[in-house]
């Protein structure tokens, strides 16, 4: 039995405290990220990576012509303390410089700020699977384009830890 234990031990997956990852659904919506999330204690993580606003949503059916190139950060609780999986709850926002494409020319700030509440995976030691659901305060485009308001918010990621 103590036998078994030790094996079992010495197999078990060593604790990360670093993940990158990308989320696919923000993607689609026409916005990329890169989340470089390092744990700060057993359970708090923070994450750091850019942002840019590149293309419009393929279901758009109005065009906006405008760009964005920015910053997002994210904090998260993990209440069961094994950061970075488990259940969290997560506040994030971004901040961006935004810009239209269209002459003239005009520039503005875009972001958004969300809490969302979700889970993340660690599969196979090393493949990150993440998700959550919450809501966004957007105040996000210029000249007229872009989006505002509260909306739903939807986290979905994937990557790898380290």
């Amino acid at each position: 039995m103590i036998a078994a234990l030790l094996i079992t031990a010495a197999h078990a997956a060593p604790e990360r405290s670093w993940t990158i990852q990308v989320d696919p659904l923000t993607a689609a919506l026409g916005f990329v990220h890169v989340q470089v999330e390092r744990v700060l204690a057993p359970a708090w993580s923070l994450y750091l990576g850019p942002h840019l606003r590149l293309y419009d949503a393929p279901w758009s059916s109005d065009p906006e012509p405008f760009l964005g190139a920015g910053a997002e950060a994210g904090l998260r609780w993990y209440p069961q303390g094994h950061a970075p999986t488990g259940w969290w709850v997560l506040t994030r926002g971004v901040a961006a410089r935004t810009w239209t494409t269209e002459t003239p020319r005009v520039t503005g700030f875009g972001g958004y700020g969300s809490l969302l509440g979700g889970r993340t995976l660690i599969l196979g030691d090393r493949w990150v699977l993440s998700g959550g659901a919450g809501v966004n305060l957007l105040a996000y485009g210029v000249d007229g384009y872009g989006t505002y308001g509260v909306w739903p918010a939807l986290h979905t990621a994937v990557g790898v830890a380290l």
